[in-house]
């Protein structure tokens, strides 16, 4: 089964098509079919992703699987949130992974409490008009660390440290990161919404 996954960054595409390659789904980004990006103008990663996954499915005619992740900071009152990969633009930086770390760590420096959460919430409909979409969440809390340590993954991982492993995700290898991260907890819930909502669906039809 093709799956179009509504986003075209790359670091997304490698962690969620090694994730659902157990179910043998073929995911390709909505940009390779020429898809345009959805707006997204609401508060909630719930609520964008699931206009993100209608958007790619309604455009292609296929299941769409959409990712609205961010980071959490809880000496931010939760923010950036949903304004995660805009973070640094507010501060008046180009849009860019580094950039919202320099930014981050830049309104932390004086911040004691370092506390905070990467949170993904996962949507999966099947048709744009699916009354029945699949969401799963993942959740992981850690700290945000005083200076970027590690070479792994994208994103905030250089800056997020777990205290479970004493690293940052950009420290840990890609398998375990995977593994142990908010995207990684989010996917395992789905691959088994898949399997019980989808999959048991369609060997009944057989």
């Amino acid at each position: 089964m093709k799956i179009v996954l509504a986003s075209n960054n790359p670091g997304k595409l490698a962690e969620l098509r090694a994730m659902l390659a157990p179910l043998g789904f073929e995911l390709i980004t909505q940009g390779a079919l020429g898809i345009p990006e959805a707006p997204e103008p609401h508060h909630t990663f719930v609520e964008n992703a699931l206009a993100k996954a209608r958007h790619a499915s309604s455009h292609s005619g296929l299941p769409a699987l959409a990712d609205d992740a961010g980071l959490c900071v809880d000496a931010f009152g939760g923010l950036p949130g949903v304004q995660t990969a805009f973070y640094a633009t507010q501060f008046g930086y180009e849009k860019s992974d580094d950039n919202n770390v320099r930014a981050l760590l830049e309104q932390m420096r004086e911040v004691d409490n370092r506390r905070a959460a990467l949170v993904s919430t996962l949507v999966a409909v099947r048709s744009a008009q699916d009354p029945e979409p699949l969401i799963a969440v993942g959740r992981v809390v850690g700290e945000i660390a005083r200076a970027p340590v590690g070479s792994h993954g994208f994103g905030f991982d250089p800056v997020m440290f777990i205290p479970e492993f004493g690293q940052t995700f950009a420290q840990l290898p890609v398998e375990v990161k995977n593994a142990n991260s908010h995207r990684g907890r989010a996917a395992r819930a789905m691959l088994a919404l898949m399997r019980e909502r989808w999959l048991s669906g369609m060997a009944d039809c057989a």
